[in-house]
């Protein structure tokens, strides 16, 4: 998808200053890194139920109805699943995994700004067996109640199995919330039903569904679920990288794993507020009056010292001022 000059520079600047993740995993709890050739867009993520340490991904545009089993404990690919029963990818951005081991992948980003007359969602069970393998996939119509946008989050929830939907705006977009159950016939309407403070490139619900984690490019907020009225409760420790596309809890729900797109990229693991250090911690560190409007803080689980954090950011500033600058002249 199309970046602005500010985000471009950042990318390379964060890339040249953060040092890849790549230990080794247990049970899907610790950092790691991609390592399959074919995946150098992952612009999703999200933990197996079947499969222990196992999580899912996909490139964002032009390779195909893909999915990829990535296994954490060696970042190698298990399984390369081949969507059957679907049109042509347009701009898949997301995944998730709803409750009775159905995988939703989320064909939702729009190239051109929100102007789609309508996007798709593609459900498909997970594969009991880690092989390459196709598997028959359900394509849903997906539209909003206000109209075309773009997104890069879909999330369901693991009791109800309701989808929902997070719309990408860099002033901060909503939750769209979906039918109680998807129709493969006609459209599926989507409604804003609670405002998401963040130019929001992921989300994840945790396991019990009683927490909702939603990251951006630069740093990410953490909400009570609420009863589907999200509560903020405060801000996530996300990691800067060179482009952080993806987030998911860990299978058990302690672990918040933060991917991002290029080739070889690490999925850095961050505990999660309420999970893992005890109820209600959080890796974020600090008030939230200190957050910056995307959220983003000086939570201790960044992986390049304040100062590359500062010099990314002013870069950022500077030449974003620029681009304005050109346009206006």
């Amino acid at each position: 998808m199309r970046r602005p000059l500010a985000l471009l520079a950042a990318t390379l600047l964060v890339g040249a200053l953060t040092a890849p993740a790549a230990s080794a995993a247990d049970g899907g709890n610790d950092s790691f890194t991609i390592k399959d050739p074919r995946i150098t867009e992952s612009s999703g993520l999200a933990a197996s139920r079947l499969h222990p340490g196992v999580y899912w991904t996909h490139n964002d545009s032009d390779d195909g109805p893909y999915l990829y089993a990535v296994d954490s404990a060696t970042g190698e690919t298990a399984a390369r699943i081949t969507l059957t029963g679907v049109g042509t990818p347009r701009d898949v951005e997301a995944v998730a995994v709803g409750p009775g081991g159905r995988i939703f992948v989320g064909d939702i980003g729009d190239n051109l700004g929100g102007t789609w007359p309508y996007v798709w969602i593609y459900e498909l069970p997970e594969p009991k067996e880690l092989r390459d393998q196709s598997v028959r996939a359900t394509q849903y119509v997906v539209k909003y109640s206000d109209g075309a946008r773009d997104a890069e989050s879909l999330l369901v929830h693991p009791k109800t199995g309701r989808v929902y939907i997070i719309d990408k705006k860099e002033e901060g977009g909503h939750l769209y919330e979906g039918p109680a159950e998807l129709s493969a016939s006609g459209s599926n309407v989507f409604r804003p039903v609670a405002p998401v403070e963040l130019w929001a490139t992921d989300a994840a619900f945790s396991p019990d569904g009683e927490r909702l984690a939603v990251r951006g490019y630069f740093g990410g907020i953490h909400y009570a679920w609420n009863g589907g009225r999200p509560r903020r409760e405060g801000r996530l420790s996300v990691p800067l990288q060179g482009q952080g596309e993806s987030v998911s809890y860990s299978a058990d729900g302690s672990r918040l794993m933060y991917g991002s797109e290029g080739g070889q990229s690490a999925v850095e693991s961050r505990e999660a507020p309420g999970g893992g250090g005890g109820k209600g911690s959080s890796s974020g560190g600090g008030p939230e009056g200190r957050e910056s409007a995307d959220g983003a803080g000086d939570g201790a689980g960044n992986t390049v010292k304040v100062g590359g954090a500062v010099v990314a950011v002013v870069v950022c500033a500077v030449l974003l001022g620029l681009g304005r600058s050109r346009r206006r002249g």
